[in-house]
């Protein structure tokens, strides 16, 4: 085997209290939402405190409006995130066994979905207080990829959502079933850390860019340009990084050991690059849309 690097000592768990015999555990997955929606909200407050981004010098709403955004968004994600990883990754299953769909604690959520859920949620906000639809859809966009960051930096912290095999030199050998049972390969098996490569592209990479674009570009003044950006570069980041991403084994079968939800002519599709295409599509066309609209 060539050198690679052991998973790290460290617990899912922050920390954990008793009281009166429950135990209460913080985990840094918690730790991860908690801290993202509080940077969004952060940076969704100053975006609309400098009217200067804004067209016509407008902000598309108040910072007191932004706290109230934020139960739609939290329950937007929630919802979304749940029923997409229902819908999309495990359909018959739930089918099955429908009661289960609200144990949200057992594990089983949708960037996809929580995505549809957010935009969903947004719009609805829009509407009912009459709000222009695409400054808003930018505020949210160009908020959530540190959010996003932090997420998967907790998926690996898991130990969860790991890459394929991999003798590269950082590949990372992940504890329990991760290490076992790889196809050709003898003993413990390492593998790509595809959290950490979601984080540094669809967060870091991502977030910078769009931040870059709104104070130093003027991007919002130009409506649907930022959420454009974001869906194509999330969606470009996600196909790319599903190439090395170890496939969910609901799509793992003999007959289909790379997990492909869909066979085109010898070639296949994993779910992650089926829903990450539209993304990409949708954004892609919302970039050319805003670009027309704000003329040469």
């Amino acid at each position: 085997m060539h050198a690679v690097l052991q998973f790290p000592d460290i617990s899912p768990e922050l920390f954990s209290i008793t009281i009166f015999g429950f135990e209460f555990a913080l985990r840094w997955y918690a730790l991860a939402y908690i801290t993202g929606i509080l940077v969004a909200w952060r940076l969704g407050v100053m975006a609309v405190r400098r009217t200067r981004l804004w067209p016509g010098d407008t902000p598309p709403m108040t910072p007191a409006q932004i706290e109230d955004l934020l139960t739609w968004i939290i329950l937007g994600v929630i919802l979304g995130g749940r029923l997409g990883f229902v819908a999309f990754y495990q359909p018959g299953y739930y089918l099955q066994n429908p009661l289960q769909i609200l144990m949200v604690w057992q594990g089983g959520m949708s960037f996809h979905g929580g995505l549809l859920g957010v935009v969903l949620a947004g719009w609805v906000f829009a509407l009912r207080h009459k709000l222009p639809k695409l400054s808003t859809t930018d505020l949210i966009a160009h908020t959530v990829p540190f959010g996003l960051m932090l997420g998967r930096l907790a998926n690996f912290i898991n130990a969860e959502l790991w890459g394929r095999p991999s003798d590269l030199p950082w590949a990372v050998i992940f504890p329990g079933g991760a290490a076992q049972n790889c196809p050709g390969v003898a003993g413990l098996c390492a593998r790509h850390p595809s959290q950490l490569y979601e984080a540094a592209l669809e967060g870091l990479v991502l977030g910078l860019l769009i931040l870059w674009m709104v104070y130093r570009r003027g991007a919002l003044k130009t409506p649907g340009l930022i959420a454009g950006l974001f869906l194509a570069g999330y969606g470009a980041a996600r196909f790319v990084v599903e190439f090395v991403r170890q496939p969910d084994a609901q799509f793992v079968t003999q007959g289909n050991p790379l997990g492909l939800a869909v066979h085109l002519g010898g070639y296949g599709l994993t779910m992650g690059q089926i829903l990450s295409l539209p993304m990409i599509g949708l954004g892609l066309w919302l970039m050319v849309q805003a670009r027309r609209r704000a003329g040469p």
